[in-house]
């Protein structure tokens, strides 16, 4: 997108932010105008013609959104590190320098998604500190805004990345073996941006030393715009199964090859794709199940296609319903192999466990949400994975979401109004600093 066309939309970006938003709300050194300034320097960076977000993990675009938020955190005053997964870290330094609260999300996107799925979460723990800063509160605990690396697993079919690396779950032999949309092994794109395998093994972090993550996300879902509701209490997180399918037929010519004896993958897939979405019903009312990417080869309009691959994303709350979809997804596949003489192989990218939040934590949010908005919490589960999925299986972890216009998100249109993100903002100061002045042990 040009530049001068990027500046424009930026600035209407802006405007309709500031526009009705309470003046009210800036206190306690926060600044709905700074919050609002940010998101929208951060949209000019991989905006896409439908005026979306294009920030893939470990692209250029990605990169140039680290280094800017890593000014705004020199100006709150953060000392900064990166480590070999390309994490980032802005910490402030606490009374207490043996544990360390962190707070944040991510900056990477979907390929045209929304401009606050992520930079909300990093700009909101940002927000704090410089609030911080300004009213001269100086934390118990060190405070560590992180901005986790790749968390949508767009590039490689599997998300969560940088918070996996950070906490010690990734095995290389299996991530060594990914390639990217471009045919590029993971090493090469390491290499491409400054990072090793060395380092990015090396990433992992004593996690003892965190006394607690609390991350703030949209919604992306209607339940608190139906209540009219600007922040909510999250319970637990539902976990992603990622599938690769991959159905390998007999390409040949569109019109000199008989319908009878075909190996149309195209058709096998698209039978499955029908299929697929009765099979979490059969499970449970929570479970879900997803084909949002397509590959087709060789994609020529005269050819029967010789390969199919496309990825199901599987996901619900419970591990044992989880694994059921995952299983009665298996023997489809099976199924759908045999009726149509074909070869399907299938590979799992991604596995993540369902993580439910203690019930401490969301205690301490809820106390904060009502203070911060004057009205009752209200809790709700995640259906989207987070990397808060994976730091509480290792820390004490609370999630706040944001009010969600329409409920929609990975898409341009997502929105949330200045005054909802401002409120959790508020709820998010408050969660920290309850949580600075408690023990870890009084967070479980």
């Amino acid at each position: 997108m040009a530049m001068q066309a990027t500046a424009s939309f930026s600035k209407l970006f802006l405007s309709r932010l500031m526009h009705q938003y309470p003046t009210t709300l800036d206190r306690d050194g926060v600044s709905g105008k700074r919050v609002a300034t940010r998101l929208a320097e951060l949209s000019k960076i991989g905006l896409t013609d439908e005026d979306g977000s294009y920030r893939m993990s470990f692209s250029d675009e990605e990169r140039a959104a680290k280094e800017l938020v890593k000014v705004w955190m020199k100006e709150a005053g953060l000392s900064i590190y990166e480590d070999g997964a390309g994490n980032v870290f802005g910490s402030l330094q606490g009374k207490d320098q043996e544990q360390s609260i962190l707070s944040g999300s991510h900056l990477d996107s979907v390929p045209n998604g929304g401009h606050f799925d992520g930079p909300l979460g990093v700009l909101a723990a940002l927000e704090v500190a410089q609030a911080w800063q300004e009213t001269g509160y100086i934390p118990q605990t060190n405070f560590e805004v992180v901005i986790f690396t790749d968390e949508e697993g767009a590039r490689f079919n599997g998300g969560l990345t940088g918070s996996r690396a950070m906490a010690g779950e990734i095995d290389m032999a299996t991530q060594v073996k990914l390639v990217d949309y471009q045919g590029k092994p993971f090493e090469q794109v390491l290499k491409e941006h400054s990072l090793t395998l060395k380092g990015f093994s090396g990433s992992k972090r004593s996690l003892d030393k965190v006394k607690a993550y609390v991350e703030v996300h949209i919604e992306q879902g209607k339940q608190l715009e139906e209540r009219n509701l600007s922040t909510g209490v999250v319970t637990g997180i539902a976990g992603p199964s990622w599938l690769t399918i991959t159905f390998k037929g007999k390409a040949g010519h569109a019109g000199n090859t008989p319908m009878i004896g075909r190996k149309d993958p195209l058709v096998a897939a698209g039978e499955f794709t029908f299929r697929l979405k009765d099979i979490p019903g059969q499970v449970s009312s929570s479970g879900v199940a997803t084909v949002g990417k397509l590959e087709v080869s060789p994609n020529g309009v005269n050819v029967i296609p010789g390969e199919v691959k496309l990825t199901a994303d599987l996901r619900d709350i419970d591990e044992q319903w989880k694994q059921q979809i995952v299983e009665q997804v298996k023997y489809l596949i099976k199924e759908i192999e045999d009726k149509h003489g074909i070869e399907v192989d299938v590979q799992e990218t991604l596995n993540v466990t369902p993580v439910k939040l203690p019930g401490k934590m969301q205690e301490i949010v809820a106390e904060a949400t009502e203070q911060a908005t004057g009205k009752k919490a209200f809790h709700l589960p995640s259906g989207a994975g987070h990397d808060a999925m994976v730091l509480g299986r290792h820390v004490p972890t609370a999630m706040l979401f944001t009010n969600s216009k329409d409920g929609v998100s990975h898409n341009p249109k997502e929105w949330s109004s200045l005054e909802h993100c401002v409120e959790t903002i508020h709820a998010l100061k408050k969660t920290l600093e309850s949580i600075d002045q408690k023990d870890r042990s009084e967070l479980i």
